[in-house]
């Protein structure tokens, strides 16, 4: 295993070039694991691995190691060689938000979520599908939730958190409630948040969810870049 304080740091690149090892290097270095030059969340808190641009034979020796025999892993990136071995699962786009014109507003309706909320927060994400949340997630940051008659209906947070800037992640709305604007809502109000500690929010979505793109462009958001997911699978 490599310590934090071992890694070599590419200073050339944006902090967004490479978000998951930028936070695990700073903000979230208490759930990093390293083997190499791999990053990895501690499991129970997120799936992301994060890994240099082009991976060489020790880069997927340590790769394997750290996602396990059969462990399955999404590399960033384009033009990824798999070595024998491991199998190629799928591949999709994605896109990269800079919210430095997202206009926030703090929103005294909305409630922090705590530990005690995640039995709710897991079953709104169950019913969404808005990405993935761990049981631990809600650690990351501050995440906000809207609630109907006792009943948590919306909610988002903060993910990543690479130097200077901070994900805003887990957006989404019960069927039930959806067109009455709370995403936008809780989106300007978790943006407000990381603009009160001098940061810039910034999110990620699937290139084909278009509706979701169009919404997060009408509150300030600007694609930064355009990206791969390859999810491949450990032998």
């Amino acid at each position: 295993m490599t310590t934090e304080s071992t890694i070599d740091v590419d200073t050339s690149l944006h902090p967004l070039d490479d978000p998951v090892r930028a936070s695990l290097r700073g903000e979230h270095r208490r759930f990093a694991h390293w083997v190499g030059e791999i990053g990895r969340y501690d499991p129970e808190v997120a799936r992301f691995v994060g890994h240099p641009p082009v991976l060489g034979e020790q880069d997927w020796a340590d790769l394997a190691e750290v996602v396990g025999p059969g462990g399955v892993t999404a590399l960033r990136g384009h033009g990824h060689v798999l070595p024998e071995g491991w199998t190629l699962l799928d591949q999709f786009g994605s896109v990269q938000m800079d919210g430095t014109g997202l206009e926030v507003a703090a929103d005294p309706e909305l409630e922090v979520l705590t530990a005690a909320d995640v039995p709710e927060v897991l079953e709104l994400i169950a019913r969404t599908e808005p990405g993935p949340f761990a049981p631990r997630t809600i650690e990351m940051g501050t995440y906000l939730g809207l609630r109907v008659d006792g009943r948590l209906v919306a909610m988002a947070g903060e993910r990543m958190h690479p130097p200077g800037w901070t994900e805003i992640s887990a957006v989404c709305t019960d069927a039930e409630f959806r067109g009455r604007g709370l995403a936008s809502r809780l989106v300007r109000a978790v943006g407000a948040g990381i603009r009160a500690r001098g940061e810039t929010p910034f999110l990620h979505a699937v290139a084909h969810n278009t509706t979701a793109i169009s919404l997060y462009e009408t509150l300030g958001f600007t694609l930064r870049k355009r990206g791969q997911l390859t999810l491949v699978q450990a032998p």
